[in-house]
């Protein structure tokens, strides 16, 4: 998830990661509000809480409030609607996962599932208009707990779905379904685990249950995964807006179809 880090300093914002889906998500409900796009960045409403300091282990103040930022790591399309995932963070720990989803091209904008805390958001496929998955992991402070977000209604309502039963480190360093049933990921336990860094996994069953099929000391890839996302699209960090701009292709040129702002304020005690 760190791929746009470069981008983010230029754009004055710093990340770091932090949930526990193994265990029930500490959740808050999705912002009811609609974003409209008129052209300029929309900004993301967020209103920190004294919890939200406790839990990330910030140290703010009324006089040096700590300053929260929006990543956003991936989009894609079913062609009926648009998502963008990432998280919300401040410089020294991720605060909240970000689902976005639009079904109007990109007019208006909502958040289609719950903010969960101390976890991030990063990559998202659909096999068909009706079936997704985007994948996230928490930070306390170090990856673990990966977890895939899952729809089966075309992204109106999503659920979270552990990957392991029991608390673990590592992220989900690919995923890839070949249909809405069959599917692969790999995990990355990182370095120092004193076996196995690489992990391969299979489903039958959309994800809600995976299989164990090779573990290497070497990077595992997903033979039949593409090399790259959706070629279509793409998210940029734009420094002169300071803004995650989301932009589809159109023959040989990118256009934005909406951007959201980066910095969403400061936390500080109440």
């Amino acid at each position: 998830m760190r791929k746009l880090a470069s981008l983010l300093l230029a754009c004055g914002a710093l990340w770091a990661q932090d949930l526990p889906p193994v265990a029930a998500p500490s959740v808050v409900p999705a912002a009811p509000l609609v974003l409209e796009n008129t052209g300029k960045p929309m900004l993301v409403p967020f209103r920190c809480t004294e919890e939200d300091i406790r839990s990330a282990g910030l140290t703010c103040s009324e006089q040096d409030p700590c300053p929260v930022y929006l990543e956003l790591a991936a989009v894609e399309s079913t062609g009926i609607r648009i998502f963008a995932a990432g998280n919300l963070h401040a410089a020294t720990a991720t605060l909240y996962t970000i689902l976005l989803g639009t079904e109007d091209n990109g007019q208006t904008w909502r958040e289609v599932h719950e903010r969960i805390r101390g976890a991030g958001l990063d990559h998202i496929q659909f096999a068909d208009v009706e079936t997704g998955w985007t994948s996230g992991l928490s930070f306390a402070p170090l990856p673990q707990d990966p977890f895939l977000l899952m729809t089966t209604d075309g992204g109106k309502t999503w659920r979270p779905h552990a990957i392991f039963n029991e608390p673990r480190f590592g992220s989900i360093q690919q995923f890839f379904f070949e249909d809405k049933t069959s599917g692969s990921l790999v995990i990355d336990h990182g370095p120092g685990t004193g076996g196995d860094r690489y992990e391969l996994y299979e489903t039958n069953d959309g994800g809600e249950t995976w299989n164990i099929r090779e573990t290497n000391v070497k990077a595992i890839r997903i033979k039949r995964a593409p090399l790259t996302p959706n070629p279509d699209w793409r998210v940029r960090a734009d420094s002169a807006t300071k803004s995650f701009q989301l932009e589809h292709r159109q023959g040989q040129k990118w256009v934005s179809l909406a951007a959201f702002t980066v910095n969403l304020g400061g936390c500080k005690p109440e």
